[in-house]
């Protein structure tokens, strides 16, 4: 028989304080489980998933935020805990959309869905001359071409059958490149780990869809991060030697980006030359080598393009103030759209007020992680270098914040430390013979006291993981096709001819770009405002003289969708009113004939005697 007095003491205790982290994520992950089964979706406002979502899903946010601040301010802690938080907090973030919506998000997924079936269906990449418009995006084919190969290799239809989830998986790829980045600069984890959350929850402009701009950035940050580990002065552990590995290394991921994107090349190039202006990475080789890379593909691959774009793209050269505005069709409209755009503005207005205070409040970080400061502030020339079609300033913000949420993060945190100053500290203070004699175990920190530096950043962190919500899900409304929608659109391509001609309010419908290299496509919001109010005026007869030009066997098809609708009343075009007019005008004229209808809209077809 044991003598109970021989066991050891507090064994059980000791584990259930190790693992008390555990409760916090199990607690969040089931209030979520629950959230995502009691949330109906059929019927979005204009505050999108915002005010669909169970109350069980904002408390299981606050649940998780709370045990993540309590966990990482703790050194005892290892750092598999605040991995396991972020990875819940993205599932959270991203994957619940894609869980409640039975169908992909975005008219911009299903686009490049259809350039991956042009892909597979041609067999090889085409021209202007064949694609029109559309041939960019075989001037650009990295991305798709894996996609293509991708689709082949699951034995999929198409990539519409994973896309959804692409958000989750393209935000835990950031996760790597980032956490690399930061520990080149600190080994306090209580600061990477925050880092990491703030750009987490920052991180809300939407680019991680299921597009090239989501796999480009994560590859721009893999160079960030091999530049920043092994071409800085020190070099890395080994100094400078097998730098002619990383440079090979580097033109890899400079060409994936290259011929995937547009724009983030051209980021990357000014984020290089600001870190080669310093002294620590004083090693013109990384910016020269993507300078090289980048301009042989201009004037290769994409110069059919670029020729055609090239006036524009000067003349919009310097023009700040046109560079940055949203102008017609891209102007929240409504209470929600309005609120939603707001709390998007006040998130990313409060990493960058976070991240002045940061460098303000933590002066050892102004100068042992000065390149950090520099990754956040080289995007803001390109405010003077295009708008992007108005989305420059939305690109700008997504650039900026891998650096400026480190700072936010020691703005946030007490005195925080760096390898450079540690090291520095190591040097300049020799052992004691004491200590050189028998190496102390230094006793653990105490769990800090309740207090306002522990209670406000938690309010602050908490009320950023809140408000991501409204911003990154708050136009759900508009991004949302219900499954009627889509098999109404599925229908129109099931069955029209060659060179037949599809015209839409917009283009914010699914399968928008549907076999684009056969049918073509006219969405007459986007045309000049006087002919917009032409066919307001009277719709049905403007609508067919517009159509009349479409010769036999080839049809002429009328769409009127709800994605169609929503997104033209919150981005500030044509009302539902004016909406219900056009529809009302096309469905009692003889020009036109039903073709179908239901709850997702209408489609109808110019009849031949017209």
């Amino acid at each position: 028989m044991t003598d109970l007095s021989d066991l050891a003491p507090a064994a059980w205790p000791a584990r259930a304080a190790a693992a008390w982290p555990a409760l916090p994520l199990l607690v969040a992950l089931a209030l979520w489980v629950y959230a995502t089964r009691h949330t109906d979706v059929s019927a979005l406002d204009d505050f999108g998933l915002v005010s669909a979502l169970h109350p069980t899903f904002w408390a299981g946010l606050a649940v998780l935020t709370a045990g993540f601040w309590f966990t990482v301010r703790d050194r005892r802690r290892p750092g598999a805990w605040s991995l396991a938080y972020v990875l819940v907090l993205l599932v959270m973030e991203r994957a619940t959309q894609a869980l409640l919506y039975p169908t992909p998000l975005y008219a911009w997924a299903w686009k490049h869905d259809a350039v991956i079936d042009h892909l597979l269906t041609s067999g090889g990449l085409q021209g202007a001359d064949r694609l029109g418009d559309m041939a960019v995006y075989d001037q650009w084919p990295g991305f798709f071409a894996a996609q293509a190969a991708l689709v082949r290799l699951l034995g999929v239809d198409n990539a519409a059958m994973y896309m959804a989830w692409w958000p989750l998986v393209s935000s835990v790829l950031l996760l790597l490149p980032l956490l690399l980045i930061y520990r080149t600069f600190t080994e306090d984890r209580r600061l990477i780990w925050t880092a990491v959350w703030l750009f987490c929850v920052g991180n809300w402009v939407g680019q991680d869809y299921f597009s090239p701009q989501s796999v480009a950035f994560a590859l721009h940050l893999g160079v960030l991060a091999v530049v920043l580990r092994r071409y800085g002065r020190s070099g890395g552990p080994h100094g400078r030697q097998g730098q002619a590995v990383w440079t090979v290394l580097l033109s890899v991921l400079v060409t994936a980006i290259v011929v995937s994107h547009q724009l983030t090349p051209g980021m990357l190039v000014v984020t290089l030359v600001a870190l080669a202006l310093t002294r620590r990475y004083r090693d013109w080789v990384p910016a020269v080598t993507t300078v090289v890379i980048f301009l042989a593909w201009c004037l290769t691959a994409a110069l059919p393009f670029l020729s055609a774009a090239m006036p524009d793209m000067i003349r919009s050269i310097g023009d700040i103030g046109a560079n940055v505005e949203t102008g017609y069709g891209t102007t929240p409209t409504g209470t929600g759209a309005v609120a939603t755009s707001w709390a998007a503005r006040l998130l990313s207005g409060s990493v960058l007020l976070l991240a002045l205070a940061g460098v303000v409040r933590q002066r050892v970080l102004r100068h042992r992680a000065l390149p950090l400061l520099l990754i956040a502030a080289a995007p803001l020339p390109m405010f003077a270098a295009s708008s992007y079609g108005s989305e420059m300033i939305f690109r700008v913000l997504m650039f900026m914040l891998p650096g400026a949420a480190f700072f936010a993060a020691a703005a946030l945190l007490p005195k925080v430390r760096t390898l450079a100053a540690d090291a520095a500290a190591r040097d300049t203070a020799p052992p004691s013979p004491a200590t050189r004699a028998r190496p102390r175990r230094v006793p653990l920190p105490a769990l800090p006291r309740p207090r306002y530096g522990v209670w406000v950043p938690l309010l602050v962190l908490l009320a950023g993981t809140l408000a991501f919500v409204p911003s990154y899900s708050g136009k759900d409304r508009v991004n949302y096709f219900p499954p009627r929608e889509v098999a109404l659109v599925q229908q129109l391509f099931d069955q029209a001819p060659d060179d037949s001609l599809v015209v839409a309010a917009n283009r914010n419908y699914p399968l928008a770009y549907e076999q684009y290299w056969r049918v073509d496509h006219y969405w007459f919001l986007d045309d000049d405002r006087r002919h917009v109010d032409e066919i307001v005026r009277d719709p049905a007869t403007v609508l067919a003289r517009d159509m009349a030009a479409v010769e036999p066997p080839a049809r002429a098809y009328f769409l009127l969708t709800r994605g169609q609708t929503a997104n033209s009343e919150m981005n500030g075009q044509l009302d539902r009113a004016q909406l219900d007019r056009i529809r009302e005008s096309v469905a009692s004229s003889p020009a036109f004939e039903l073709v179908a209808e239901n709850d997702g809209g209408v489609l109808y077809v110019l009849t031949p005697a017209s």
